[in-house]
């Protein structure tokens, strides 16, 4: 088997940051009236700036492939460009279109050569389900070298124009109509993006990330659904969007991106708390062996709850093992590992012999990813 490194890595954040006050301005006020939750999910997620590929009027700026096809090609220069390499793993949340895939538009814009391809479907693992298989290529030895990406454009899901049909439709019936929280949360939670990584089977540069090891996780044989978009839960029945009138997809927003938040609390930080502490033990190392956790997490509010999980385990991390930038990058789910790994990347933190935790969950139907990482 041969070594895998990740010797480039890069990111892309659509525009300018948008700050708490501004985020209404371009996703728009859902029957013209300002959410009656937003301030208290931002005080509890603790973002202060995060990006979209919207511009003021709410158009979009740049597809999920364009922003993925930018991130890649910001690892290259003229020692090495996208017609080098043998693989591309896109994994992204809300592709363009239902297909073609999304690493299939993302190769048409990069252009170049024929190339592998892979695109996991998903949500904030799609991303590690990428950097898996680009691994795994490499590893094998089928690849010399591979690309992985994770991106998001899930704001043009998020503007009030999409429940418009279903805030009429409540005004009917009730005095005062609101939004369901499981829909109206995830408006001031998410975010756009994209970044890559390139996997060598050699290291290049003055900097390269050995992959040590790599593994995940699917919690569904036990839990239920808990994010989820282009469905609803109907007489405690999960409906598809395929089943349903047309007329009804827009009724009840069937492709607004929805969480039930006790499911979330309940599970998201056991569960990944648990696989993780395996997975130390499984490889016989402990937190005091690393330098630096990147924990994907979707709020600032389960911060806390991360450290008391490992802590209670045995497992403390120490404040300044931590590293992670939601609070002025925002969730953007498969692209948010990628996004934190390439800030540290190009900090100046990193020192040859500087172990590196990646810690991704999912909480759609509460997937998992870890992955260590080792400075050469």
């Amino acid at each position: 088997m041969n070594e895998v490194f990740i010797t480039r890595t890069s990111s892309f954040l659509p525009n300018e940051a948008v700050e708490n006050d501004n985020m209404e301005q371009i996703l728009g006020m859902v029957g013209g009236h300002p959410s009656r939750v937003r301030s208290i999910i931002l005080r509890q997620n603790g973002i202060k700036k995060r990006y979209y590929s919207l511009d003021r009027e709410g158009k979009i700026v740049y597809t999920n492939a364009e922003l993925t096809a930018i991130a890649v090609n910001k690892l290259f220069d003229q020692t090495i460009s996208f017609k080098d390499i043998g693989l591309l793993a896109c994994g992204t949340s809300l592709p363009d279109q239902l297909f073609p895939s999304h690493a299939v538009m993302t190769h048409g814009l990069l252009g170049n050569k024929p190339i592998d391809l892979l695109s996991p479907s998903g949500v904030c693992c799609a991303g590690m389900h990428a950097f898996k298989h680009a691994y795994l290529s490499v590893l094998s030895g089928m690849s010399q070298n591979a690309v992985s990406t994770g991106s998001e454009l899930v704001s043009p899901v998020l503007r009030a124009d999409n429940f418009e049909e279903e805030y009429k439709m409540l005004s009917l019936v009730e005095e005062k109509p609101i939004i369901a929280f499981e829909k109206d949360f995830l408006r001031w939670m998410l975010s756009d993006g994209a970044g890559a990584f390139l996997f060598e089977n050699r290291c290049r540069g003055d900097l390269s990330l050995r992959i040590d090891w790599l593994e995940s996780i699917s919690y569904a044989n036990e839990l239920e659904v808990c994010m989820y978009a282009g469905a609803i839960f109907e007489n405690e029945r999960f409906k598809s969007w395929k089943e349903a009138d047309p007329l009804e997809w827009g009724r009840e927003s069937y492709f607004a991106v929805k969480q039930d938040t006790r499911l979330l609390g309940a599970h998201v930080i056991e569960k990944g708390v648990d696989f993780v502490c395996e997975n130390l033990c499984k490889h016989d190392i402990g937190f005091n062996e690393i330098d630096y956790v990147l924990p994907h997490i979707s709020s600032m509010y389960f911060f806390d709850k991360l450290k008391k999980g490992f802590e209670m385990k045995g497992y403390p991390v120490a404040d300044g093992q931590w590293f992670l930038n939601l609070p002025y990058v925002g969730n953007v789910g498969s692209a948010s590992i990628y996004l934190m790994l390439d800030e540290l990347f190009h900090s100046g933190k990193l020192k040859q012999g500087h172990r590196v935790l990646l810690i991704v969950p999912e909480s759609s139907r509460f997937s998992y990813s870890v992955a260590l990482l080792t400075v050469v």
